[in-house]
């Protein structure tokens, strides 16, 4: 495929994504939450019981789509190809503290966008923040950073985490009763589309993010180091989708103050984006794309997004989530300590040039 059709191709992908989280909000689902991986892990964690804050429990099956729909799209494309254990401690603490810097600003880079397009300027200064954190990470890959090489592995390997995706729609359907939701006015948790819906859009997702290659960190990252915009024309086209179809839903709120799950303290909005774009960066995409990956049978990156996942719970378990009233004192010095290990990560994986 050329360059131009290419481009066409990620463009269409993102109107079409676009579209889809417009009506995921319509159909229940939170205010610009239409997709939010870090938020729906996050529930995720909570419908299992790894954290007990009510407002966020639920299993979300946009989640389960992405990685079985990735999984489905690379298998049918002879893509579905096992390998891993490429610094894969690293790459979880990595995870981890992106989490941290998620649930500081209150999403990930996926709904950073919806937020933008549904009007929230707090999301702009977190776009800031993001940019900044790619920026430290393409400086130490410029330098020569990399987690080392991966290797394959058995099949067996590859399959794991998308049949435990599959054990959750299992669980999700069952709803037995050591699971946890939250009521329907307790919280973001309790609003959710039909899971029909929402397991279909993420199948959909999770097949155009595959095929398209999808992923936001990579596109500022190839913009700044290859001048290639074609990732980012993806997340331009999910930007106007959301922003045109919130201004025909009567959902675009411009402003500040009074944001759906959002909060207004600028410098931890600019800061918790920043970890967040500084630890993809060193990972190699954004969360939607190791989630992507894992269901493509790259294992690293499922690691990784079980260091989301574990992110997620002592993030509520400790008081470091941030809420609408703002961010915790517990979750300011989660961040400061965020930055300074993965600086420490990328300082140690930085290949010295010989004298």
């Amino acid at each position: 495929m050329d360059i131009k059709k290419e481009r066409i191709m990620i463009l269409a992908a993102g109107l079409v994504i676009g579209v889809i989280a417009v009506v995921l909000v319509l159909a229940g689902n939170p205010a610009n939450m239409g997709f939010c991986i870090a938020c729906f892990i996050r529930d995720t964690a909570g419908g299992l019981g790894l954290h007990r804050a009510e407002a966020v429990q639920y299993i979300r099956p946009e989640i389960i789509g992405i990685v079985l729909g990735a999984m489905a799209l690379s298998l049918g494309r002879k893509e579905f190809s096992v390998r891993g254990g490429s610094s894969v401690m690293t790459r979880f603490i990595l995870g981890f503290f992106v989490m941290v810097g998620c649930l500081m600003f209150l999403g990930c880079p996926f709904r950073m966008i919806l937020r933008i397009g549904g009007g929230d300027g707090n999301a702009l200064l977190g776009l800031a923040g993001f940019v900044c954190g790619i920026l430290c990470g393409v400086l130490f890959l410029s330098k020569g950073y990399s987690l080392k090489r991966t290797y394959r592995q058995p099949l067996s390997e590859g399959l794991v985490f998308p049949a435990v995706q599959a054990a959750f729609l299992v669980l999700l359907v069952m709803a037995p009763a050591f699971l946890f939701f939250t009521a329907a006015d307790g919280g973001p948790g309790g609003k959710h589309a039909p899971m029909l819906l929402s397991l279909a859009a993420g199948l959909i997702v999770g097949g155009l993010a595959q095929y398209t290659r999808l992923c936001m960190v990579g596109g500022i990252r190839d913009l700044v180091l290859f001048r290639e915009p074609k990732l980012i024309i993806g997340f331009a086209a999910i930007l106007a989708a959301a922003f045109l179809g919130n201004l025909v839903t009567g959902n675009f709120h411009p402003g500040f103050a009074g944001q759906a799950v959002a909060h207004t303290d600028g410098l931890w909005n600019f800061l918790g984006m920043l970890l967040v774009g500084y630890g993809c960066a060193l990972l190699g995409g954004c969360p939607l794309r190791q989630l992507v990956m894992a269901g493509e049978g790259n294992t690293d990156s499922a690691v990784t997004a079980l260091g989301l996942l574990t992110g997620s719970a002592f993030c509520h378990n400790f008081g470091l989530a941030s809420s609408g009233a703002g961010p915790t004192e517990n979750g300011k010095i989660a961040v400061v300590i965020g930055i300074v290990v993965v600086t420490v990560i990328a300082l140690m994986n930085t290949r010295k040039e010989n004298k």
